[in-house]
């Protein structure tokens, strides 16, 4: 499968589920999260198997560290797939959680 275009993929804030998320091709992406305070922990990326590979779970994590941003939070890579994509995007650095 050809890799996603980012205008493809509609991520939204699901505040109630404390989730960024996005349907592709009916299933559901996720990128969950819980507050301590002011700081984001990212605790879970999923995507379903059939889906990986098409740069889901990077405009997820990249959708909450905008969001992050936005609001003035800093954020905690719990996730092994978070932690790994903060290290590729050094950007992302000054809002780690210290």
């Amino acid at each position: 499968m050809a890799p996603l275009e980012p205008a493809a993929t509609d991520v939204r804030h699901n505040a109630e589920a404390r989730r960024f998320e996005a349907t592709v091709d009916g299933l559901l992406c996720r990128c969950d999260y819980r507050m301590h305070g002011s700081t984001m922990m990212l605790v879970h990326t999923e995507v379903p198997s059939q889906l990986e590979g098409r740069g889901i779970a990077s405009l997820l994590v990249d959708a909450a560290f905008a969001y992050a941003k936005q609001n003035g939070m800093d954020v905690l890579p719990v996730c092994s797939y978070v932690a790994t994509w903060v290290r590729r995007h050094p950007e992302c650095e000054p809002l780690l959680a210290r």
